[in-house]
């Protein structure tokens, strides 16, 4: 039986009038459920191709091709609107420095429970995504909490919006490999089990850890789309092979 792609990406092109080409040639299918790490270097356009799929790219720069999430066409749709969840890779940013995280936890789970119920959830939520002591946490102001906490509490965002598509852009990237670690098995909490999730990365090492497929880019173009076993094992493209000797044994650490 065909599994209809939660995300849909055919022929894309996106293009700079002082630049020309950012992304060109661009396919890409994602199945409900599925976990793919998108890597590639500094500039590749990973970053690019995600805010693309997320609704979120720069109306200066001209699209062309399909690209499709849940079926519907993300051309023409304000940002937000597309049905994504979105985890930056600056958690500092991504939350609100004047509101608890128990404010910001519980607005999006307003929208259909009771507050009373919202903040029970909201705990629950945090616990799902490793964090400890949750009361303390829901109490906090985002500066109080570490970068990795701040990251555990995006993940918690993204659960409370109940998206089917997880983008994480780059989450573990400013963190050490003890916080990287925590982030990663956050995201391969069984509350995100029947999530996609698009993993932006320039670590394979990191895109290891999830146990999957990895897409590589490179200059705007895919480069390998294959099970990540296989590509540990066999790296094809150049790139590929330099970011399996830069991965090394940082792999099975995160992996752990």
């Amino acid at each position: 039986m065909t599994v209809t792609p939660l995300v849909h990406v055919e022929g894309l092109r996106l293009t700079s009038r002082d630049a020309g080409d950012l992304l060109a040639g661009v396919d890409l299918d994602i199945a409900p459920g599925e976990r793919v790490a998108l890597i590639g270097r500094s500039g590749s356009g990973k970053s690019l191709l995600t805010s693309v799929i997320a609704g979120t790219v720069s109306p200066a720069l001209t699209m062309h091709g399909t690209v499709e999430v849940h079926g519907r066409s993300v051309r023409g749709c304000r940002p937000g609107t597309t049905g994504v969840a979105l985890v930056q890779q600056d958690s500092a940013d991504a939350l609100n420095p004047l509101h608890r995280v128990g404010a910001q936890l519980q607005m999006p789970l307003r929208r259909t429970l009771t507050a009373e119920r919202a903040r029970t959830e909201a705990h629950r939520l945090l616990a799902e995504a490793g964090l400890e002591d949750p009361a303390r946490i829901l109490a906090s102001f985002p500066a109080e909490l570490s970068g990795g906490q701040r990251q555990r509490v995006c993940i918690a965002l993204a659960l409370a919006c109940r998206s089917r598509l997880v983008i994480a852009d780059e989450p573990t990237t400013a963190l050490d490999v003890v916080s990287q670690a925590a982030v990663l098995r956050a995201l391969r909490s069984p509350a995100l089990r029947e999530a996609a999730i698009l993993f932006i990365t320039h670590d394979l090492a990191v895109a290891a850890a999830l146990r999957d497929r990895v897409v590589v880019i490179d200059r705007g173009r895919i480069v390998e789309d294959r099970p990540c076993a296989d590509l540990l094992a066999a790296p094809h493209h150049a790139v590929t092979r330099a970011l399996v000797v830069e991965a090394g044994a940082r792999a099975e650490v995160l992996a752990g």
